[in-house]
């Protein structure tokens, strides 16, 4: 148990050192925000992939597949592998040739201020699940690797505290360095214990044959209305919902030239769905090595599984290589989604309120922004009892109802106007938030009606005779 703590520890100053050195690169907020939109082909597929390759990648996705099977998680992997498949096909290029700091400068340019303001506090408050998740994982490992001596709560502090170290000085120099480090100890480790794990059960067709005989592959819907509407739902919260989101334009706008920006992120998402796979594989593999574990775990809370499977069940350099390739993927979610979200925040909300700062000025407010919002998210995830998937699922309701629509149809439909795009906003919101109120497990999905009411708004509110001063009637 020592140890694994203290490769843990040395593991954990060596990634932070690391984020630290980068911060060198920046000089200003272009660099703070985009990395000087100045990174190659193998750093964006990287930092693409390991963005998304967070703690409900390994600790979530895997034990609800384990509990549910493919039904219960098409949504992630399936769905948000396909969002970055449809970010490089139809967004990345239009969006970079924009040459713009964050998503919500695309909101004011096309649609005004209002448009701008309101999407913005969306994908800001979307963060909040999203890295709540990835600071409760954080909290977790640290339990399980000091075994229990570090409480949760002091884990997600320690876990919160060192990640906010580098992303504060370095920002996405310091996130894109360290993710491509990440991303190595990632697919090593993960391919690592997967074959470790594999010569326990006799192999993967053993595991592959058991889960297929549990029915856990079994993924599309009962031909039912309510339930074909709900898995339809769940695929395209995530799907359609992370496009408009900060950390995927960050990876887009750092990019060298838009063909990197396109293909980066199409790539990023084909190995972070193959990926996806080996946790759920692992996870599901503990059913056969100790099945009354499963059984102890799986109602009072699944997520403990596969680190207790590594910790109780394999040698000590195969738990190396898990928590060193754990702890990456949840580093680097998390320095990710701490920064997106600041920079949006500072550039489409404050950044206005203080029209002659300076450029170093403005990076100032960011940095600060950046401590404020880890702050904010750290006593979130301390009071909350929503599983890892959950959150990151849920994280993306908000921008799918309200962000989704005004952003393809700005780029793709000519007659979209700004007037079309408040409405939009307002009664996708508005309908989705109704529905959560009165009818959250009733016949139609919340979220999918907030977005059709979002797509009829937009149609009808670009349709219209456009509202404006000189319009109105005395």
């Amino acid at each position: 148990m020592n140890t694994l703590i203290w490769f843990v520890i040395l593991y954990w100053v060596i990634s932070v050192g690391i984020g630290l050195y980068a911060a060198r690169y920046v000089n200003n907020s272009k660099d703070y925000a985009v990395a000087g939109r100045s990174l190659p082909m193998y750093v964006v597929t990287a930092t693409v992939f390991a963005t998304w390759f967070g703690s409900e990648a390994v600790l979530g996705i895997s034990s609800t597949f384990v509990k549910e099977g493919f039904k219960g998680v098409v949504a992630d992997p399936f769905g948000s592998s396909l969002c970055l498949v449809l970010v490089g096909l139809f967004f990345a290029k239009p969006l970079y040739r924009m040459n713009l700091l964050t998503i919500g400068d695309y909101y004011r340019n096309k649609f005004g201020r209002i448009v701008e303001v309101l999407v913005t506090l969306c994908i800001v408050v979307s963060y909040l699940g999203w890295v709540a998740a990835q600071i409760k994982a954080l909290g977790l490992v640290f339990n399980v690797v000091s075994g229990g001596y570090i409480e949760m709560n002091t884990g997600m502090i320690i876990g919160a505290a060192s990640v906010l170290i580098y992303t504060l000085m370095g920002g996405m120099w310091s996130v894109a360095i360290t993710d491509f480090l990440q991303m190595i100890i990632i697919v090593v480790g993960m391919i690592y214990i997967g074959w470790e794990v594999s010569g326990m059960v006799g192999g993967a067709g053993a595991v592959i044959s058991h889960a297929a005989n549990a029915g856990k592959f079994e993924f599309w819907p009962k031909p039912e209305g309510r339930e074909m509407l709900w898995f339809f739902a769940a695929w395209i919260t995530m799907m359609l919902g992370s496009i408009p989101q900060q950390d995927v334009f960050q990876r887009v706008a750092s990019s060298k030239n838009e063909k990197i920006a396109g293909s980066a992120s199409i790539l990023g998402g084909v190995l972070y769905f193959c990926f996806a796979f080996i946790p759920m594989f692992l996870a599901y593999s503990a059913t056969l090595i100790d099945p009354a574990m499963v059984d102890s775990l799986i109602d009072k809370d699944s997520q403990l599984i596969l680190p207790t499977l590594i910790m109780t069940k394999v040698p000590m350099l195969a738990q190396v290589m898990f928590f060193g390739a754990l702890l990456s993927a949840i580093k680097s979610c998390a320095s990710a989604t701490l920064l997106a979200p600041s920079v949006t925040f500072s550039e489409n909300i404050l950044k206005p309120f203080f029209p002659q700062q300076s450029d170093k000025q403005f990076l100032r407010m960011m940095r600060a922004v950046v401590l404020v919002f880890t702050a904010i998210v750290t006593m979130f995830a301390m009071n909350t009892e929503s599983s890892i998937y959950k959150m990151v699922e849920n994280a993306y309701k908000i921008t799918l109802v309200a962000a989704f629509v005004p952003l393809a149809f700005g780029l793709y439909w000519k007659r979209s106007t700004a007037q079309g795009g408040l409405v939009s906003i307002i009664v996708g919101v508005a309908s989705w938030i109704l529905l959560e109120v009165v009818a959250p497990e009733g016949y139609w999905p919340p979220q999918l009606v907030g977005l059709l009411m979002s797509a009829v708004g937009m149609v009808v509110g670009s349709l219209l005779p456009q509202y404006s001063r000189k319009t109105q009637v005395a």
